[in-house]
């Protein structure tokens, strides 16, 4: 049986919906579980069960402070050891993301998966589409952000999730291998103009300003997070691509231009009104 961690969040809900659409065996782990899912809460070590399962797909558990995230990795990969784990495939950060402010706690959680002595893969994930259509701010009728003129090699989390469904459902081919998995260069130019508005630049200290004193509801590793994002965007350093998405899913992979116009149209306020 496969299963697959952060079952409730969005890779996780998508990665499984793919399996169960590859007609593979698979259910998923939650520390709030939905029906027919398995409880499982990373901070309470003694309660993690994962016998019976023959792959885990760990969906990176990244959204507390970097201490934190890997302390929850490491447990659920002990308990993989501990009850038989076959195989582990770990949602990881895309290779050109090593400068961002959440890189860390993904390759140390990548040295943990090598060091468990279980058979593993690697997906290291480019950031969303949907991520970097939701991140630029309106501004009256036109969007603003601190992406200045660079691209983001981005990805719809719908191809991600297949790629994962795709080494999940059969990993033997995939032991030991690290995948990059990015997209189609975008930038925030191009979403404006699909959307038919103007692109203004604002500097990386005004956007950190915002992050700080107008944004409620960020915690405390969060501004320097999305901060070190629009500075990795402006300065190229996440305009990279790659072969080995469209080589995983063995098609041409989504247009993440579309994905990101789609995200910028929601977050704007008359959207949610």
């Amino acid at each position: 049986m496969i299963l697959v961690t952060g079952a409730n969040g969005n890779l996780g809900a998508a990665a499984l919906a793919a399996l169960h659409a590859r007609g593979a065996v698979a259910t998923g782990g939650s520390r709030t579980p939905g029906e027919g899912m398995r409880r499982l809460d990373f901070d309470a070590r003694p309660s993690l069960d994962l016998a019976g399962v023959s792959t885990l797909v760990l969906v990176s558990a990244g959204y507390a402070e970097d201490d934190q995230v890997v302390a929850r990795h490491a447990a659920v990969l002990d308990a993989a050891v501990r009850d038989g784990v076959g195989h582990v495939v770990y949602t990881s950060l895309t290779t050109a993301g090593d400068h961002l402010g959440f890189a860390l706690a993904h390759r140390a959680t990548e040295r943990l998966v090598r060091a468990s002595g279980l058979p593993w893969t690697i997906l290291r994930n480019g950031l969303y589409a949907e991520l970097f259509g939701g991140l630029l701010m309106w501004a009256g009728d036109d969007v603003e952000s601190a992406f200045g003129d660079g691209a983001l090699a981005a990805v719809p989390r719908e191809d991600l999730a297949e790629a994962a469904a795709v080494v999940a459902s059969d990993p033997a081919p995939h032991g030991g291998r690290v995948y990059d998995l990015v997209g189609t260069p975008i930038t925030a130019g191009q979403v404006a103009g699909e959307l038919g508005v103007a692109h203004r630049s604002i500097s990386l200290g005004e956007y950190r300003r915002r992050l700080l004193h107008e944004t409620p509801g960020l915690l405390p590793f969060q501004p320097p997070m999305l901060a070190s994002i629009a500075t990795g965007i402006r300065h190229g350093f996440l305009d990279g691509t790659s072969p080995d998405l469209t080589d995983l899913l063995g098609r041409a992979a989504r247009a993440p231009l579309a994905t990101a116009v789609a995200a910028a149209a929601a977050a704007r306020p008359e959207a949610g009104e």
